[in-house]
């Protein structure tokens, strides 16, 4: 699975009164609010991704699914979460918190089966370096 979601491809379900067309990147955005609700969740997606995401955010448009992969089939979705955690956290556990997270609120929401979470931390944030950055705009 790719680092974004940019596929529009959706998931359609007929209750036989009517079709429900979901697209990829509601499943993906559900995804991105579950994870980033997890406490010691410090960011979702890697360096390139959050950079973007945080000028979309001084202009309002903040992304959900930043760092959320989806791959949606008809029944089941596997995602692919990439994140920045808090320090000193355990990071297995937190791992475990995010993929229970997902999976919950996929399933709750969207109504489909998660097959697969895989969470990957790519980076580890230290509140002691917002202090120095902090320092360094003052002066």
């Amino acid at each position: 699975m790719s680092d974004t979601t940019t596929s529009s491809a959706s998931h359609t379900q007929d209750s036989g009164t009517g079709k429900t067309t979901i697209e990829n990147s509601v499943v993906a955005k559900v995804a991105g609010i579950a994870a980033k609700d997890v406490a010691g969740v410090y960011a979702l997606g890697g360096g390139a991704q959050r950079v973007v995401g945080a000028i979309r955010g001084l202009a309002g448009a903040e992304s959900q699914s930043q760092g959320i992969s989806v791959e949606v089939g008809e029944t089941q979705v596997a995602v692919d979460v990439t994140m920045v955690a808090e320090y000193p956290l355990p990071l297995q556990d937190l791992a475990e918190r995010v993929r229970q997270s997902v999976i919950r609120a996929i399933e709750t929401i969207v109504g489909m089966e998660v097959t697969e979470v895989n969470v990957t931390i790519n980076d580890v944030h230290i509140p002691a370096d917002d202090d120095d950055d902090t320092e360094k705009r003052v002066q």
